[in-house]
């Protein structure tokens, strides 16, 4: 067994907190009485009005305080991890979307790594106790052996977005191993639910049927994903927040076992462990809206990947959870979430 103990930590920083997993995030975690350092730069890569309305949902907790700043920032970091003092960091924060990245590549360069490494230092400099990290299905890249496993190597990633997240998962082993510091990689699995990402399928569709407009469908429709609703992905932060890694003592360097290791480190996937056909998905969202969508079929984009397929056997194993709410029930609760917050009848 290679986790201690849980512990639970009362104050944490969690960056990208005006995002879509982060709003939630910090929401639960004020919820459960806990402080939340919010942290956010606010950026145009999609509409800043969400995130700002996101931010809003947070201030009435007592608990809750948002800095706004960007992660690149070496001196506003360094001063922020100074003054704070935080138990555990779950990073949150990235320059997101695989096919941006093949457009606009330093932003990527510019947050998800050099941002990546002030959050390193600061937890490094300030005795974190536990730091937590986003990392993506997407660094899977041209592996086809599925479900997708946190034991098998993924060394070929098909975009600059996913070079970053396995990037950031070897910057922090890095860090676990010269300074002993905690670190868990969540590799998240096409995540949906209220308060989404306007620049992700389910919004687009929503938005694109709502107003007779045709939708892009890649791949032709064939497209598979391990759609993973919002509240489960929390769930599974939530448990593992408290849960900080031990070094795992039959790690062998002979055979070395890329999810754990000899250090404190740790990587697991949180996914629905269903994937679905992208037409499948399209058909749930019409029955929801009550309306057919024009669909204009187009071939695979650069950088993404046909199919994901999340294998959850260590997280099930470690914290007792697995996703478990299905499309058919989570579809329809970012329809009415939807409707509500843009004011459509019907």
């Amino acid at each position: 067994m290679i986790q201690k103990d849980t512990v639970r930590f009362k104050k944490i920083l969690v960056t990208g907190a005006a995002g879509f997993i982060g709003f939630h995030l910090s929401k639960r975690l004020l919820q459960e009485g806990r402080e939340v350092i919010g942290f956010d730069n606010f950026n145009d890569y999609y509409p800043p009005s969400i995130k700002e309305d996101r931010a809003r949902e947070l201030i009435p907790f007592p608990k809750f305080k948002m800095v706004r700043a960007d992660l690149s920032d070496r001196e506003a970091m360094a001063t922020l991890f100074e003054s704070e003092r935080f138990d555990a960091v779950v990073n949150l924060a990235a320059q997101a979307g695989v096919r941006y990245s093949v457009e606009n590549p330093y932003s990527y360069v510019d947050t998800n790594l050099v941002g990546f490494a002030n959050v390193l230092e600061g937890c490094r400099h300030t005795g974190v106790k536990h730091l937590i990290f986003a990392s993506s299905s997407s660094v899977y890249g041209a592996n086809t052996r599925l479900p997708f496993s946190v034991h098998d190597n993924v060394d070929h990633p098909i975009s600059l977005y996913a070079a970053t997240k396995k990037a950031n998962e070897l910057m922090a082993h890095t860090y676990a191993h010269l300074y002993g510091l905690p670190s868990t990689g969540l590799r998240f699995f096409t995540v949906y639910g209220p308060w989404g990402r306007p620049d992700m399928a389910l919004f687009l569709f929503t938005k694109a049927i709502l107003e007779d407009r045709p939708i892009d469908v890649f791949n032709f429709g064939k497209m598979r994903r391990d759609f993973t609703y919002i509240d489960d992905i929390i769930e599974g932060v939530i448990r593992i927040v408290d849960k900080v890694p031990d070094p795992n003592p039959e790690w062998n360097g002979a055979a070395p076992d890329p999810a754990t290791s000899y250090a404190p480190y740790r990587i697991y996937n949180i996914g629905n462990n269903k994937p679905v056909e992208l037409m499948y998905f399209i058909e749930v969202v019409e029955r929801c809206l009550g309306k057919k969508a024009k669909k204009n079929l187009l071939p695979l984009q650069p950088g993404d990947v046909s199919v994901t397929y999340a294998d959850i056997s260590d997280l099930e194993r470690d914290i007792g959870f697995k996703p478990q709410i299905p499309l058919e029930d989570g579809i329809p609760r970012f329809i009415d979430w939807y409707k509500k917050y843009y004011e459509i009848g019907g």
